[in-house]
């Protein structure tokens, strides 16, 4: 009975053929021969894992802020919120803006009539920046 099984086995294992490949190691990360395009996709799952933040990073971000440039943004804004609450009186109510050029803090504006409108140029002097704004007639 041992001898007919092992006959058994024998065919069954000469009638197949029995297949292998080599097994190739390929790294993902490009710090260590892996392909280079993986480096976007390692650093964000890295940073996406990270749970840990810095403690004094609001600390240090509140006593960055300098006052007296604070005082002078707010002095710059509440100057343009009162100047364009004249532009729109102008426009619709009964005092007007006069025309003219005006130099408030880091922006100079000039106002002027034009046939479609009033014009208000506002020129950033620090940076160049330009943004012109015309009011229409009604």
């Amino acid at each position: 009975m041992k001898t007919l099984l092992y006959l058994f086995a024998l065919c069954l294992l000469s009638s197949t053929q029995l297949q292998a490949q080599d097994l190739v190691y390929q790294p993902k990360n490009p710090a260590f021969g892996g392909d280079t395009f993986n480096y976007q996709w390692l650093q964000s799952s890295a940073q996406a894992q990270d749970k840990t933040k810095d403690p004094d990073a609001q600390v240090n971000s509140l006593l960055r802020r300098n006052p007296l440039q604070d005082f002078e943004e707010n002095l710059n804004r509440q100057v343009l919120n009162q100047l364009s609450r004249q532009l729109v009186a102008s426009q619709f109510g009964e005092e007007g803006l006069e025309p003219g050029s005006y130099t408030v803090g880091n922006y100079q504006i000039d106002v002027s009539e034009g046939g479609s409108g009033v014009s208000v140029v506002i020129v950033d002097i620090g940076t160049g920046d330009r943004t012109t704004v015309t009011i229409p007639y009604f």
